[in-house]
């Protein structure tokens, strides 16, 4: 499979940072970003935790770890910034969070557009290169994730690399997640 330079994200304002983030000033380092929304109980019992979990147990300058609010459903509920830092402070979320773009297109924010997410939460990891190594909607297992960084970690960044993952599943809000129509 042809591997995908990771696309920009397109925020609109970011949290727990002075300043923007972009993908191309943390090259070098595996980033995990996960894709959440603060209504989805997937994001909020598993994969938000999950996150903090591998922020906390890989050194920051080895992998970045970074939230993207990405509203699709429940605008007006979730949709303000004072919500979602009244969010990230009760969760005690201390990563980078950036603000998906709304689109003017569509319910889909302009990040998930790009991404061609199917729901929150979305993980995607990224090797130091800046391909997209992993797209996968849904819960997963810490130690399959930890394994796929440490695998990316001991991988050389300047070789071309020639696979990747990616995992789908049905739209819906389960307890995992909640897909794009659900």
């Amino acid at each position: 499979m042809n591997l995908q330079l990771a696309k920009p994200l397109e925020t609109v304002g970011w949290l727990n940072s002075l300043n923007p983030v972009s993908l191309q000033s943390l090259r070098g380092k595996v980033v995990l970003i996960e894709a959440f929304q603060m209504l989805c109980p997937g994001c909020v019992s598993n994969a938000l935790p999950q996150a903090m979990r591998v922020r906390q147990l890989f050194n920051e300058e080895d992998v970045a770890v970074i939230g993207l609010h990405t509203v699709f459903e429940h605008h007006s509920a979730q949709g303000t910034k004072p919500a979602l830092e009244a969010f990230l402070h009760e969760y005690r979320i201390s990563f980078p969070v950036g603000i998906d773009a709304p689109s003017d297109q569509g319910p889909l924010p302009k990040t998930m557009t790009a991404y061609q997410m199917r729901g929150t939460p979305t993980s995607i990891l990224i090797d130091r290169n800046g391909f997209v190594r992993k797209h996968k909607f849904g819960s997963q297992e810490d130690m399959v994730l930890g394994a796929e960084i440490m695998a990316l970690l001991r991988e050389p960044t300047s070789l071309p690399i020639d696979e990747t993952s990616s995992d789908s599943a049905d739209a819906g809000c389960t307890e995992d997640g909640c897909g794009i129509g659900g």
